[in-house]
């Protein structure tokens, strides 16, 4: 798959199928578009080009101070998600104010149709584009009938019965229900983040971890509470038990921080980056009355955390 940063890199060719979209979470719903993609550009013999945006529009126009953005991928945990669907081509458009301002019409005249090039044009069920996302399907097919284009609608994808959405899927990822969220993805959800150095209080009670800081602050962290993860380190998998929270027992501040122990893992991984992927919801943080009742626990968590991998 070729990764293209601005239309200036990528060649012109009529004969594409294309989508637009941001795609985050890359989920089940999104993989229904993708592999649609995919067939249809094999079909009709085109290349197969997915447009997305970023930083996220929100960011750009200033609009997550309230409602800070919360995002399930960043654009570098796409790319290879993309890639997997096996895309011809991914065009990341830089977003700016500038750009936010362009209306839907003139972004598919002059962007897709003549910077790209475009024979078919796939969108889901509730796409909405350009300036105040004024953009939508009534105004595809008046194009596509103006400019020689078909528009293809994939209806909404249901899993359980549930409409897959990256809204539900942040909504379950803070409320604890990590294993429908990761249902709803088709993967574990990963955060990626650099070992730092913590207190080194879990080394003491022989329970050592690493102290995870988030790669990019708009990434969503799940709700605190312990998790079972994993993490590929140097080439292999490790399992683990996280702590998300502000590790009530030992200290009263509030600051929310994120602290892995692997097991069957002794090396030192300070300085380096870890993906993180959450598997099963243990039990929420709690406050013990002593260090020898939290060391109880984290024994049981371990050992609740051992049935589960041996259930795999």
């Amino acid at each position: 798959m070729k990764v293209c940063r601005s239309f200036d890199e990528i060649v012109y060719n009529p004969d594409t199928v294309l989508t637009v979209g941001t795609f985050d979470g890359v989920h089940r719903g999104h993989g229904i578009i993708l592999n649609r993609l995919v067939q249809l550009a094999k079909e009709d013999r085109c290349r197969s080009v997915l447009a997305t945006i970023d930083p996220h529009p929100r960011i750009v126009l200033g609009k997550d101070k309230d409602n800070p953005v919360q995002l399930l991928t960043t654009i570098e945990e796409r790319i290879p998600l993309f890639e997997s669907y096996g895309l011809d081509n991914l065009v990341v458009i830089p977003f700016t104010r500038e750009f936010a301002a362009i209306p839907p019409d003139v972004f598919v005249r002059e962007y897709l149709i003549r910077r790209i090039g475009m024979k078919k044009m796939l969108v889901g069920y509730d796409h909405m584009f350009g300036k105040n996302r004024e953009g939508n399907k009534d105004l595809l097919d008046n194009l596509g009938r103006e400019l020689a284009f078909e528009v293809e609608q994939i209806k909404a994808y249901k899993e359980s019965d549930i409409t897959v959405s990256s809204t539900k899927i942040r909504n379950n990822l803070l409320s604890g229900k990590i294993e429908i969220a990761n249902q709803l993805l088709g993967y574990d959800y990963f955060v990626v983040g650099n070992v730092i150095r913590g207190d080194q209080r879990g080394r003491s009670i022989g329970f050592p971890t690493a102290n995870i800081q988030l790669a990019d602050k708009h990434k969503l962290m799940p709700s605190s509470g312990v998790y079972l993860v994993s993490s590929i380190i140097a080439g292999k998998k490790y399992y683990g038990m996280a702590n998300i929270g502000t590790r009530p027992t030992f200290t009263d501040d509030t600051a929310m921080s994120t602290e892995v122990h692997f097991f069957d893992f002794n090396d030192n991984l300070y300085d380096s980056k870890l993906a993180l992927s959450f598997i099963k919801y243990i039990r929420p943080e709690q406050k013990f009355a002593s260090k020898e009742e939290f060391i109880l626990q984290l024994k049981k968590d371990e050992i609740n955390c051992a049935n589960t991998i041996n259930s795999f």
